[in-house]
């Protein structure tokens, strides 16, 4: 979760310009709409946002202190004055959004701002839609809107008009990585879900899968047996890759991250100065080079896309495991 506007403005530095200079200046809008693709951290920025706006020990004018009770109470979204409303199963309705227009019509509990973000507001139904707009329409002026959407083509263009548009861009690789290192994550082990995912939710989601820490393993321990001959990584496979790499999904990804060790392999044989996928291994794949070229070394990786295309055209995953260990030592090639 972003506690700063710096944190912020390191991942996404329009959106966090533009909302920490209406801060500053105390030029709040009364609606804006957040708009870009999933797990870009949009809810967490409306959460930050409601912080900078009720924090009672603000911080240099727009950080929260995160400690007052005000900040505690919209962590936990239990704010009076502050409210989430997301679609009730498909889609947002009517009787929501008038249930939110009478909540609002009251002054603020403990003071006269209010703020709401609606989530997914692309999926509100014509009439909930139309209900909005006339709460837009009148604004309060103590009173703060926050739309968030992935559609933004799916908004109604009177309710768009009405709101100051913050896009969230997609994360570069780099970007990806410092986000994923502030959620928490290992600086060893996001360099590896940034490669898999541009989305932050799906890479925390596979930080915190017991199937992919284990699908992880047996990866490196197959590329370790590879060293010893066929028959060592014949029994790997039979042993650990069938029984845990079931799926056509799951097996797709087993061969990526066979991919990214052949991958950290080539970048350090031609001295390429980039961060590793698997950065804990370094000094092993630094020893493991030695013997192999470039050439070798794109071969394998070019015999992995292979097995991946042969994956989904339908063959059969455990021969297609068998003919990619013998390609892999260089003793056959795909049929």
């Amino acid at each position: 979760m972003f506690s700063t506007w710096d944190e912020l403005e390191k991942v996404q530095p329009l959106a966090a310009k533009t909302l920490k200079n209406s801060l500053l200046k105390n030029r709040v809008a009364h609606a804006y709409l957040f708009e870009g693709e999933s797990g870009l951290g949009k809810k967490e920025v409306s959460l930050l946002f409601a912080k900078s706006l009720f924090c009672l020990e603000i911080i240099d004018g727009t950080n929260p202190c995160e400690q007052c009770s005000n900040c505690r109470r919209i962590n936990s979204l239990s704010h009076p004055d502050v409210h989430f409303l997301e679609p009730d199963g498909q889609s947002i309705k009517k009787e929501q959004i008038k249930a939110l227009q009478q909540e609002f019509s009251k002054s603020g509990v403990e003071s006269k701002k209010k703020l709401y973000t609606i989530v997914h507001a692309n999926k509100m139904t014509v009439n909930a839609a139309n209900s909005l707009l006339k709460f837009l329409e009148e604004p309060n002026a103590q009173t703060t809107a926050i739309l968030i959407t992935e559609q933004i083509q799916q908004i109604i263009p009177t309710i768009l008009s009405r709101c100051q548009v913050v896009s969230f861009k997609p994360y570069s690789f780099n970007e990806l990585q410092e986000k994923l290192i502030l959620d928490g994550i290992s600086p060893t082990q996001a360099p590896l879900l940034a490669n898999l995912t541009n989305d932050p939710l799906e890479a925390n989601r596979l930080n915190n899968d017991d199937w992919f820490a284990q699908a992880r393993k047996i990866v490196l321990k197959l590329y370790e047996v590879l060293g010893k001959g066929s028959l060592f990584a014949m029994v790997e496979l039979q042993e650990d890759w069938y029984n845990h790499f079931k799926e056509k999904n799951q097996l797709d990804l087993g061969l990526d991250l066979l991919l990214f060790i052949y991958k950290d392999l080539l970048s350090i044989q031609i001295g390429k100065n980039i961060q590793l996928i698997y950065p804990e291994r370094k000094a092993q794949f630094e020893r493991d080079v030695i013997h192999l070229s470039p050439v070798i070394l794109a071969n394998k990786m070019a015999a992995i896309l292979e097995a991946k295309r042969k994956l989904h055209g339908n063959m059969n995953p455990q021969l297609l495991m068998e003919q990619l260990v013998l390609k892999l030592q260089g003793g056959s090639t795909f049929v």
